[in-house]
């Protein structure tokens, strides 16, 4: 493994980032009667952390629950990590599709995280977000306003909710990181165009890859989508290099902005824009951990784990 200098590390907003404790519920017009949501997304009662067996290899933070800053180096990965990547990353891409095709209205999204936890630990990985900074379960689970780390609970799904997942595993020493939203039931026509939206952002982000390629390309490739469905990129939060250690350089910013970074072979790193109907500001449930649109506005996410390659990219996210 060799590193990179990388002199422009800015403070990281992705998983890792806690934020100021505000009202757990926006209570406003939007909620219901712009954006499609019948009602605000509650909290509701969080059932036991699920435990892990001893013989599963853990993360260094599954113990204490406690992580260390970033590394300032961008890594540039050799040739058993990235085979190691390659593993972990689809058994990320089959669990999330498995959390996806039991999202159905009725069923609760600790259910959901239930049936994760169960099948990473089945493949012989560790959950990653179990005990990151605290996170209390397997799965991040985010339903209509809330844009991203949601704790699975009691909440059954309803008949026209639109929800992401992110399901991230650590297997033979590395993570494998990847994110989808799906419609649930009867979901209205705005809705639909929403995640639509989002993935073709995530595609237009992953085409703007290549080696000596500028890592801006990808923040404008993004916008670029987002301003032609009228819709917002999330600022707050960002892609990032991923590989034995959850979230490290580069970050990966899906707007325009003036980050220079020269993309090389080698790198490994997620591209995993979020898009909003309304105001792309967000605030923070008291769990300190879920994030939601100020004004009710749905969000939609995907997500990516990208190599870059000799001659383009690789999405290493993917099923055999």
């Amino acid at each position: 493994v060799s590193v990179l200098s990388y002199h422009q590390i800015y403070v990281m907003r992705s998983f890792v980032t806690k934020h100021v404790t505000r009202p757990r519920v926006c209570m406003n017009k939007y909620s219901s009667n712009v954006y499609g949501s019948t009602f605000p997304v509650t909290p509701h009662d969080l059932s036991p952390t699920r435990t892990v067996p001893p013989h599963i290899v853990p993360p260094p933070y599954a113990s204490t629950g406690q992580v260390g800053n970033p590394p300032m180096v961008i890594i540039l990965h050799d040739h058993d990590t990235i085979e190691r990547m390659r593993a972990s990353c689809r058994l990320a891409r089959s669990v999330l599709d498995l959390a996806c095709e039991h999202a159905k209205p009725g069923v609760t999204t600790d259910e959901i995280d239930k049936i994760v936890h169960e099948a990473i630990i089945e493949a012989g990985a560790y959950p990653s977000p179990l005990n990151y900074s605290g996170f209390p379960k397997s799965l991040c689970s985010s339903i209509n306003e809330v844009i991203c780390h949601g704790i699975p609970d009691s909440r059954p799904l309803q008949d026209g909710d639109i929800v992401s997942f992110d399901v991230s595993c650590y297997l033979n020493g590395v993570h494998g990181d990847n994110c989808g939203t799906v419609a649930v039931g009867n979901v209205d026509e705005a809705g639909i165009r929403l995640i639509k939206a989002a993935e073709e952002g995530l595609m237009a982000g992953i085409n703007a890859v290549k080696p000596e390629g500028c890592l801006t390309s990808v923040g404008a490739a993004i916008q670029e989508v987002s301003d032609s469905y009228g819709f917002s990129s999330v600022r707050k939060y960002c892609g990032h290099g991923v590989g034995e250690q959850f979230h490290t350089p580069p970050f990966v910013k899906h707007f325009r902005n003036a980050d220079k970074c020269t993309l090389m072979p080698g790198m490994i790193f997620t591209i995993e824009p979020m898009f909003v109907e309304g105001n792309q500001a967000s605030i923070t449930w008291d769990d300190n951990w879920t994030a939601a649109t100020v004004d009710g506005g749905r969000a939609a996410q995907f997500e990516h784990t990208i190599l870059v390659t000799d001659d383009g990219f690789e999405i290493l996210t993917v099923t055999d």
